[in-house]
């Protein structure tokens, strides 16, 4: 029986293939942007630099200085420059952190934004913005920072190193797992979310072991859109709060951030959650999906330990007080001493067990 629901579209205009970075300066044009500012990480500058070249002379200029959980003093400096160069939108090419830092020039401008991914985090069909101010990270939601055009080229992601490939295909799988059961989960987007995660299940350990894989990059691709599709019309519960609380409080890399933590917190709500986790089993092929997730990162070699990146032990009491002193929803009840197992087997590494 389906239960009542409501479903909000998500509004972005997408192209997808091979490519499709050609389209870049029609795309541009077609938002009516005349002066547009290219962002980067400082990594990629030279990826930049070619797509400026692609825009047939509406450039502005370029601001390659996007950083990892969007500081709000890089925002500010970019920002400066936006309007020292007079730019009228936002062409934003990269993974989470230049995604986020065109959201956040958005916000502030109301101007418009083509983005250009080229992992697989899905930041760019949602309308959250997560920013940080000193080791406070918030989180917001609003119409004005969600892009307005998306380009999806698979030929972006193919010098994307395989380890990051596969921490940041786990990282938009965290998005479908959590709309399965989110509190605006609803029948479209379960189809969505189970054919997302199955699509990036199959392809990731494939382009670990041939990260050329044009097939599996196209997969990996088409996976990571739809579940930037259920993150942005779900919602989130407690992975995404867990990894908001970590990385803002201890600078812990994103993508293996959620690689880490997602089959503990899929653990953790499991009981509550039983046909999301009869889909999972069938998306995936196993009977328990919480350590098939943690199966899936050890077979792309993503180190599956907090403590790695440099968490100290004795900030693990400090995350389960931030969590709950301002908690997301979530379909299970948050138990401090539940909720800080969680937290400290992501720290350790181990394995969760059914």
């Amino acid at each position: 029986m389906i239960e009542p629901f409501v479903h909000v579209g998500v509004p972005s205009r997408v192209v997808f293939g091979r490519g499709t970075v050609s389209q870049a300066a029609a795309e541009a044009s077609r938002l009516g942007i005349t002066k547009a500012l290219v962002l980067s990480t400082p990594d990629q500058k030279g990826m930049a630099k070619g797509l400026a070249d692609r825009l047939d002379g509406v450039v502005a200029g370029l601001f390659p200085g996007a950083a990892m959980h969007t500081p709000v003093g890089v925002t500010e400096r970019a920002l400066t420059e936006m309007r020292t160069l007079g730019a009228d939108g936002l062409v934003s090419i990269g993974g989470g952190s230049t995604t986020g830092l065109g959201k956040a020039l958005a916000l502030r401008t109301d101007a418009p934004q083509l983005v250009l991914p080229t992992t697989y985090a899905g930041s760019e069909m949602t309308d959250i913005l997560g920013q940080t101010e000193g080791t406070e990270k918030t989180t917001l939601r609003d119409p004005r920072v969600r892009p307005e055009a998306v380009i999806y080229d698979v030929d972006l992601t193919l010098s994307l190193p395989a380890a990051l490939s596969g921490t940041s295909g786990i990282n938009a799988v965290a998005h479908a797992v959590e709309a399965l059961y989110a509190q605006n989960a609803n029948p479209l987007l379960c189809v969505v979310a189970t054919e997302g995660i199955a699509a990036l299940h199959r392809s990731l350990p494939r382009i670990t072991e041939a990260p050329d894989d044009v097939e599996a990059r196209t997969d990996a691709l088409y996976g990571a859109w739809l579940c930037a599709v259920c993150l942005a019309s779900a919602g989130t519960a407690l992975h995404h709060k867990l990894c908001h609380v970590l990385g803002g409080s201890f600078a812990l890399p994103h993508a293996q951030t959620h690689t880490a933590v997602l089959p503990h917190a899929l653990a953790y709500n499991a009981p509550a959650v039983s046909d999301a986790i009869k889909r999972l089993q069938g998306a995936m092929n196993t009977d328990d999906p919480a350590a098939a997730l943690f199966d899936l990162g050890i077979s792309v070699g993503a180190n599956m330990a907090l403590r790695d990146f440099g968490m100290p032990e004795d900030g693990i009491d400090q995350a389960v007080e931030s969590t709950l002193r301002n908690p997301y929803w979530n379909p299970r009840p948050l138990e401090r001493e539940g909720i800080r197992q969680v937290i400290a087997a992501a720290w350790s590494g181990q394995r969760p067990e059914a």
